[in-house]
């Protein structure tokens, strides 16, 4: 089969709800990071075969096929087209998926995949929630189907990440140091510029502006986001923000066609799905089961993103795993620098990137839990 291979990861900087990046429309901010890979890379704009961005609501601003129009948006020319996917808060890693399965199958030699996603215009679940409190309902609750298989068991991730976190043993304290520990990792990694070379500025701003030095003293104060789960608050849960994402997938033949040197080698593509009640756990069998796919086992592993969706998710993930902490989330993870949704996937996937390179590590594992019970999983190689 032939390989897919990485030319160049990027990532604007993240704009906390409210912040630098509000006012900044989807296509614009979608255009931001495809106008930098493009420049950066010796590969003209109508060489491009194919552009696949992940958003989740794609209503307001993001309709339209957001990546199709932050293409053109870009300025760049109209034969290339674009695609856009929602596998929920795994969409731009499943575009990564979708660009390697291309390369892999000999149809396509260049795809740029990443994605975009606005909270602050269009919070979570939009398209969905029609005036209901946010995370408590779905848009599919009256479906016949579904309530002759599930009843009327909550789909809601704050119910998810507190059953996790009771199974699991995970106490309120527990997270909020946690917590605590990936603001501190984050505001290091921003002190030491580690991602200097992964951010593209927008205009004047440089820098992720979501991570915060907070205490636990402070993080006691907060209330529940709901009395019927106490031990999830917005301390111990990611951030909403607004950011964009980019990851540019070549063929073999492109890397000799246009003299590129390729950063990573993707050595493995899966997704699973768990029970869509449990909604967050699927992270768990979807790495036991990419591993065994690609023949490998965690100690090949050198560094791993997960989305921290809520402390809960990577604490039961690491307790069920066995992974070592120190190896994982490294330069911190959403609950300090957010959680952009459709973005998400290309962004933790370009921070993993970097972070092989800057470690010297070989191996890097990204997973993340998605809406409906599902986890993507990929394994890259870092080259050179």
């Amino acid at each position: 089969m032939a390989e897919a291979y990485i030319v160049d990861a990027l990532r604007s900087p993240t704009g906390k709800r409210k912040g630098s990046l509000a006012t900044v429309h989807g296509a614009d901010l979608g255009a931001h990071v495809i106008k930098a890979i493009v420049e950066r890379n010796a590969i003209p704009a109508e060489d491009y075969d194919d552009v696949i961005f992940g958003c989740v609501d794609t209503i307001g601003a993001l309709a339209g096929d957001i990546a199709r129009t932050s293409w053109l948006a870009a300025g760049m020319p109209m034969c290339v087209p674009g695609t856009t996917i929602d596998r929920q808060c795994g969409s731009s890693q499943q575009a990564v998926h979708f660009a390697a399965q291309a390369v892999m199958s000999g149809t396509q030699d260049v795809i740029l995949a990443g994605g975009v996603q606005t909270m602050s215009a269009i919070p979570i679940s939009s398209a969905m929630l029609a005036g209901q409190p946010l995370g408590f309902t779905t848009p599919f609750a009256e479906s016949k189907g579904w309530q002759a298989r599930f009843g009327d068991a909550p789909v809601n991730q704050f119910y998810a990440a507190q059953r996790i976190a009771d199974k699991w043993g995970i106490s309120r304290e527990d997270m909020e140091v946690f917590a605590k520990e990936s603001h501190d990792r984050a505001l290091k990694a921003i002190a030491e510029g580690r991602f200097d070379r992964e951010v593209v500025p927008y205009g004047d701003f440089k820098m992720d502006e979501t991570a915060r030095a907070s205490t636990l003293e402070k993080m006691a104060t907060l209330a529940p986001v709901d009395p019927a789960y106490p031990a999830i608050t917005a301390a111990v849960s990611s951030s909403t923000c607004d950011a964009s994402s980019a990851v540019l997938v070549v063929s073999e033949a492109a890397l000799k066609r246009y003299n590129l040197t390729p950063r990573a080698r993707i050595q493995h593509i899966s997704v699973r799905a768990d029970d869509p009640i449990w909604h967050l756990t699927a992270p768990i069998p979807a790495t036991a089961y990419a591993l065994k796919k690609a023949g490998m086992k965690l100690e090949d592993i050198d560094r791993v993103e997960i989305n921290e969706a809520f402390a809960s998710v990577v604490m039961a993930w690491l307790k069920e795993t066995g992974y070592d902490y120190a190896k994982t989330n490294v330069n911190g993870g959403a609950i300090a620098l957010g959680h952009p949704l459709g973005a998400s996937g290309a962004k933790l996937m370009t921070t993993l990137l970097h972070e092989l390179e800057r470690s010297g590590g070989r191996y890097g594992l990204q997973t993340m839990c998605e809406g409906g019970g599902q986890a993507n999983v990929t394994i890259i190689e870092r080259l050179g």
